[in-house]
């Protein structure tokens, strides 16, 4: 009996065997790659860098930009529509693409009419640029245009001389008239420089301007006792105390008339080895020998350490307030100027979606509090006074 228990398990156990070895080998021989029915899912995050919080608020929200408003003739990279707008021209080069940014984001804030940017840049920061460009909020966009050209200097060993003077492609704008030779008139300003007031009001001064004037700058300096042109060039200069060449109005048709450029390769040959500001002695140079060609605007649209460090010397900012800081030598991002550096702060870290007023004027204000030990923090607190809240009213209501 117990044998017979015995047999009929084995027997069960070996058809077991049996039947489990059958199915593991023919799954084994006859296996087939697998497929998944599930499409895998790939998510893509694009965020830019800000030190406004408030920049990521509506992150969900979705910005489309109609891709005809974009050209590309396979040098130049357009956007937008620039008839009848106000044209403002910057050059790019090196690790200046966030303070150019900067520069134009300025211009946008405190501008009621729509704008025009030109930009001539290198390779590296073409793309960079664009795109940051382009993740404009869309109600900026709709006012807003663009050209993006490459740096353009003369062939050879000319050219190579052109760019390196001074500063990276800072001679750029002295080739302007023949590289946008489908633009009448511009304004220029180095990216360096921050808008406190409508861009429009220094453009009112084109129509100031008589018809021998082909350009317009404001003064290198103030007073004699501190001018660097009149105590140290060694070549000539617009007198009395020289021209900064940092906001510039261009009327190119009229530049091109004069030959403007044909006037270049002679300066430089004559006076390459006496040149301290590159271009800016250059455009001294010629208007030392045209006067009657130059146009001069208040130093209010030009404002620089120099008009403060010492003593309060630009007049006409004590009337009307500052309209353009102008943050040469680099005192945007050193030390030298804290009140300077100040205001390029703030500017940075306003993001174009808020209230201006909030999130601009108020913290230049309280940032410049803590420079008032010195003579620029001082003075700039209280012309600071000039962004009026209802120019900041009116751009934000747009």
């Amino acid at each position: 009996m117990v044998l017979s228990q015995h047999a009929r398990f084995y027997t069960r156990f070996a058809i077991l065997f049996l039947i489990t070895s059958t199915t593991i080998l023919y799954y084994a021989t006859s296996k087939k790659e697998s497929i998944s029915l599930k499409t895998p899912f790939y998510e893509k995050q694009i965020a830019s860098k800000s030190p406004d919080k408030q920049y990521f608020k509506n992150v969900t929200k979705v910005k489309t930009i109609p891709v005809t408003n974009e050209k590309f003739d396979g040098k130049v990279y357009s956007f937008g529509n620039r008839i009848e707008k106000i044209k403002l021209a910057v050059v790019l080069c090196g690790e200046r693409l966030n303070q150019t940014v900067v520069t134009l984001k300025s211009a946008v804030i405190f501008s009621r009419k729509s704008l025009h940017f030109i930009i001539i840049v290198d390779d590296i920061n073409h793309a960079l640029l664009k795109q940051k460009l382009l993740e404009w909020p869309s109600a900026i966009l709709e006012r807003l245009s663009f050209e993006i050209h490459p740096i353009n200097f003369p062939n050879g060993s000319e050219g190579d001389e052109w760019k390196k003077l001074f500063k990276l492609c800072a001679c750029q704008r002295l080739f302007l008239p023949s590289i946008l030779h489908h633009i009448d008139s511009l304004l220029y300003v180095d990216t360096d420089v921050l808008f406190l007031r409508p861009v429009e009001e220094l453009w009112e001064h084109f129509y100031r301007m008589n018809s021998s004037h082909i350009a317009a700058l404001c003064p290198e300096h103030e007073d004699f006792a501190t001018g660097w042109y009149n105590r140290f060039a060694r070549h000539p200069f617009y007198e009395p105390l020289g021209v900064n060449s940092g906001v510039m109005l261009m009327n190119l048709t009229r530049m091109r008339t004069f030959q403007w450029e044909t006037y270049l390769p002679s300066i430089m040959k004559e006076y390459r080895l006496n040149i301290v500001w590159g271009d800016q002695d250059i455009v001294n140079i010629i208007f030392h020998f045209h006067p009657e060609k130059l146009y001069l605007f208040p130093c209010e649209w030009n404002f620089r350490p120099d008009h403060c460090m010492y003593s309060n010397v630009c007049k006409t900012a004590e009337k009307n307030g500052i309209a353009v800081i102008h943050g040469n030598r680099g005192v945007f991002l050193n030390n030298k100027q804290p009140a300077f550096k100040a205001i390029f702060q703030a500017m940075l870290q306003y993001n174009l979606e808020d209230d201006p007023i909030l999130h601009f004027l108020e913290p230049v204000k309280l940032y410049l509090k803590q420079t008032v030990n010195t003579n620029c923090g001082k003075y700039l607190s209280t012309v600071i006074s000039s962004i009026h809240p209802k120019i900041l009213e009116k751009t934000s209501k747009r």
